[in-house]
């Protein structure tokens, strides 16, 4: 061998170490920690879409408390050490049991209304399994009613529209408007745009005695938080989505009317 080659060899062997450390710091920074897409902002009543859970990691927790709503869960979860609080939609959990994720919206000072509790700190996920294989699935934002109203009079009634009738009227004889077209007049209390290629809104009219509840639709229009909108929609019953996704009435397809 020459000097020359010898040389070559030497310095060739230096390059190679030095990729070789630098990758593997990269390697190391780029897996530690819990990866949570965060909402700056304390203000509730808008929720910033996460990344698409597919691209995210899986997280494993351990339930420490569960906290139940007409709709959502609440459950403080031990995660990498710590102790944080997550919501999905309702489910059944159990105290002890090992859980899965995947993403995760964090949201600062969340008040639950039923449990008359302002979280300090939750993070707003989609699902949980006992399977990590499953976390996350059916891949839909779940919290499409976890945005609070606008301030507004809960109570205010608003009058259906021509030809059609109240929600509470829909949800007392909802066996009556199955596979019906019907028509509603409500304001929009919650919503999450382009889920499933359709927005899902929730309407209050003042109808109703509880006023927790509301009616879900799903549309294809815009319809922003606050306003007052006349739809017409198909009305279906146990519909269910899969992965806890499941509404005991809900309005398809609905669209505005002029």
């Amino acid at each position: 061998m020459t000097y020359l080659s010898f040389f070559q060899t030497i310095t060739l062997h230096r390059f190679f170490n030095v990729v070789l450390i630098l990758s593997a710091v990269v390697l190391f920074s780029c897996n530690s920690g819990p990866k949570m897409i965060e909402a700056e902002s304390e203000d509730t009543s808008t929720t910033t879409p996460a990344a698409p859970e597919t691209t995210q990691p899986t997280h494993k927790v351990v339930v420490n408390e569960v906290l139940q709503t007409s709709k959502y869960t609440y459950l403080n979860v031990t995660q990498d050490g710590q102790q944080v609080w997550i919501a999905v939609p309702k489910t059944e959990a159990e105290v002890g049991e090992t859980y899965y994720y995947k993403g995760g919206l964090k949201k600062t000072n969340f008040k639950s209304v039923e449990h008359d509790r302002v979280f300090e700190t939750v993070y707003l996920v989609s699902g949980i399994s006992k399977s990590p294989t499953m976390a996350g699935a059916p891949g839909v934002h779940a919290h499409a009613g976890m945005e609070n109203s606008p301030q507004t009079d809960p109570g205010a009634k608003i009058d259906p529209p021509p030809g059609g009738i109240t929600i509470a009227e829909l949800f007392q004889n909802r066996s009556k408007y199955d596979g019906k077209t019907v028509r509603i007049k409500g304001r929009c209390v919650k919503l999450n745009n382009m889920i499933m290629n359709r927005n899902w809104v929730h309407l209050q009219d003042g109808s109703l005695e509880d006023s927790e509840q509301d009616l879900t639709i799903t549309t294809t229009e815009n319809i922003p938080l606050g306003a007052v909108v006349a739809v017409e929609g198909i009305i279906t019953l146990n519909k269910d989505f899969g992965a806890g996704y499941r509404y005991d009435i809900i309005m398809e397809e609905a669209h505005l009317l002029q």
